[in-house]
């Protein structure tokens, strides 16, 4: 960090501000592999605090060949990186949310929900997502993507990790493989009714129909 932010940072401190510090490490990319990541997650994790003086720290570990958060290799990294910070300290922990399908299709909803079952059962106290089309294309992430992030992670708290362990694989073994073709879904001009805010009757059908999925995959998660 050069000296412009820390001097921000001093003075955010200083202000009595709430300080988010944001690190996604790359799985695949100078940290290498599952393990290592994790070991760099978890240093730069607690780096967040002891250095710049964060309030809560924002994860995500990023696959280098898709861009996403919803990997199984970024599922371990996030979780076991999550696992050991949350027993052996009181830090707030957050994790970011990068899907690769976009709105308005089953398995946008199908990887934020794992992501969430997952974040929930290592311990993380704060989600932030979610940022559908791995958050790179305008007008491509809507309240619905939240909504179901947000209701996997109340269904999954206090889940035991075994059983929710089985959940994440098939959830994962439904939608990964469509990696290559994941559907692009439609923006949110063309999905919610932007005069009253509210999601098209065909976004709730699908919304529905993802629930199910969840359902049959092992967590009771509500409607």
């Amino acid at each position: 960090m050069d000296l412009v932010g820390l001097n921000m940072l001093a003075g955010w401190t200083v202000s009595g501000d709430t300080i988010m510090i944001e690190q996604m490490p790359i799985f695949g990319g100078y940290t290498g592999g599952v393990e290592e990541t994790a070991i760099s997650d978890v240093a730069t994790t607690l780096a967040s605090f002891a250095l710049f003086s964060g309030n809560f720290h924002l994860d995500g570990p990023i696959h280098i060949r898709w861009g996403v958060t919803t990997a199984k290799e970024t599922f371990q990294i996030a979780a076991h990186a999550c696992a050991a910070v949350d027993h052996n300290t009181d830090l707030l922990l957050a994790n970011q949310y990068y899907p690769m399908a976009g709105p308005m299709t089953e398995m946008c909803l199908l990887e934020t929900a794992a992501q969430a079952i997952n974040d929930t059962v290592s311990g993380r106290e704060l989600l932030s997502g979610s940022a559908a089309a791995k958050g790179v294309v305008l007008d491509k992430f809507t309240g619905m993507e939240a909504r179901i992030m947000g209701e996997a992670a109340r269904c999954a708290a206090g889940q035991r990790v075994s059983d929710m362990n089985e959940t994440i694989q098939k959830l994962l073994d439904i939608y990964q493989p469509h990696y290559v073709d994941a559907p692009a879904g439609v923006t949110f001009q063309e999905c919610y009714d932007v005069t009253t805010v509210r999601p098209k009757k065909e976004y709730l059908e699908i919304y529905d129909k993802a629930v199910q999925t969840i359902r049959d995959c092992g967590l009771d998660i509500k409607r």
